[in-house]
């Protein structure tokens, strides 16, 4: 086995990156300040450390001291929502704050493990540059996103309550599901209504079945014959209310999302005349989609959906280099964090509200003729359903990260033969470099007869 030559690589002299620095290592009811300056007189440089309170005044003042210390950089442990209070106020201060990742500042072997001796490593480190920021997306993002969150958990709570009222019909002996695509349909809910008011008769009962549902009259009979008495009457009728409850609240969210995107103007759209505004950019001759209006543009979609992705990913694409590090932040990769044998790799935790948008995105993309759909199948057929969703939603996110990075740009569904067409098409491309190759061509030469080929 051979061995390859040693490369030197020359040390470079160390350089500081920030002269002036802050570090609050966090809990709940304090935080623990570390503040490094330039040494006066001579003096070498040296940490000052003290406990600050996490109430609103007390960091507050701390905001203005560091501000006075001319501080460059802050930096905040993200330890659970502790760390909010100090980014918020300090960013209000006028000051740079940065978040990072408990496991970039883990403690090192043989150094004791104290809130003091942690504040003043995280100073150090932030002081020659080390650290690598977690996205916090600017006030009105963060806005959108506590009432997009809000609006997934009201769904979620409302699938529970769909979930319990299967539970409490299968006690009753009733098999309501195993007919009905869900209890969702309006069929269904005429059903377990009528059952709360007292109606027993299973015929009667599967009377109540509308469209596709009438067919299947005779199942539905042996179905609703169980033994549904008052009491599971009054807890049906119990999750039936806070199902109607949560719906209300779930269109109010909806509602407010709407509202709040459409204060925001890095989201607003360009007419052809130049003009902007939260109504623009709807017209056929528009220079920019409002952003919500440009993602949905990809099938799987919607409106809705696309304001809550951006919700998590904020307008900014600077904040990701490259469509990779977007992909990477939502978790829709796996971590690259381990060298020598290889073994198969584990997926980051990333963004789970993001994620979950994409995976909806995802599935309703597959069953399209588009090229979305057709690669769903594809990897489907060779590596499950499972892998697929996540190879789509990966897919979208891309396409999301070149919408966002340029406003002007729209998407355009490569339809579902550019596999297909491509892989041919690079197979005709092989067969003529060989030929060409034949005739002892150089590679310049070979270039110039086929790009007209190629652009053709």
């Amino acid at each position: 086995m051979g061995k390859t030559k040693p490369q030197v690589i020359e040390d470079d002299e160390h350089q500081r990156v920030f002269e002036r620095v802050a570090a609050v290592d966090v809990a709940k009811a304090s935080g623990m300040v570390c503040v490094r300056l330039p040494g006066k007189d001579g003096r070498p440089r040296a940490s000052r450390v003290w406990e600050v309170t996490a109430v609103m005044g007390a960091v507050t003042e701390l905001g203005r001291q560091l501000a006075r210390d001319q501080i460059q950089m802050v930096t905040l442990e993200a330890t659970s929502d502790y760390w909010r209070i100090w980014y918020y106020v300090l960013e209000m201060c006028g000051l740079a704050v940065q978040l990072v990742d408990p496991a970039q500042v883990r403690a090192l072997k043989g150094r004791p493990k104290t809130d003091k001796l942690d504040a003043m490593w995280l100073a150090r480190l932030t002081e020659w540059g080390m650290l690598r920021p977690c996205f916090v997306p600017p006030a009105p993002i963060r806005a959108l996103r506590d009432y997009a969150r809000a609006r997934t958990d009201l769904v979620r709570e409302r699938t529970r309550c769909f979930q319990r009222l299967e539970k409490l019909l299968e006690d009753a002996l009733i098999k309501l599901s195993s007919v009905a695509s869900k209890l969702t349909t309006v069929s269904a809910r005429d059903m377990i209504t009528a059952m709360i008011a007292g109606e027993r008769d299973p015929r009667v009962l599967a009377a109540l079945a509308r469209t596709s549902m009438k067919v299947r009259h005779a199942e539905l009979v042996a179905a609703l014959d169980g033994m549904f008495d008052s009491h599971h009457g009054e807890l049906a009728q119990l999750e039936l209310d806070q199902i109607a409850f949560l719906d209300k609240r779930i269109t109010w969210a909806g509602n407010r999302i709407a509202a709040v995107l459409a204060t925001i103007p890095a989201a607003w759209g360009i007419d052809a005349d130049g003009v902007t505004g939260p109504d623009a950019g709807t017209g056929p001759d528009a220079i920019a989609l409002p952003a919500a209006v440009r993602l949905a543009e990809i099938d799987g979609i919607s409106v809705l959906t696309a304001a809550q992705i951006i919700a998590e990913t904020g307008l900014d694409m600077a904040r990701f280099p490259t469509a990779a590090h977007l992909v990477s932040w939502a978790g829709l990769c796996p971590v690259d964090s381990q060298s020598g044998r290889s073994r198969k790799k584990r997926k980051g935790h990333g963004n789970t509200y993001l994620r979950g948008y994409l995976g909806q995105a995802a599935t309703g993309a597959s069953g399209t003729a588009t090229f979305l759909g057709e690669r769903y199948r594809r990897i489907a057929r060779r590596r499950g359903k499972a892998k697929a969703q996540v190879a789509v939603a990966r897919s979208i996110l891309i396409i999301i990260w070149h919408l966002l990075a340029d406003p002007t740009a729209r998407y355009t569904d490569l339809g579902p033969d550019y596999v297909a067409g491509r892989t041919s098409r690079d197979k005709k491309i092989r067969n003529h470099i060989r030929g060409l190759r034949a005739l002892d061509l150089t590679d310049q030469e070979i270039i110039d007869i086929l790009t007209p080929h190629q652009a053709a």
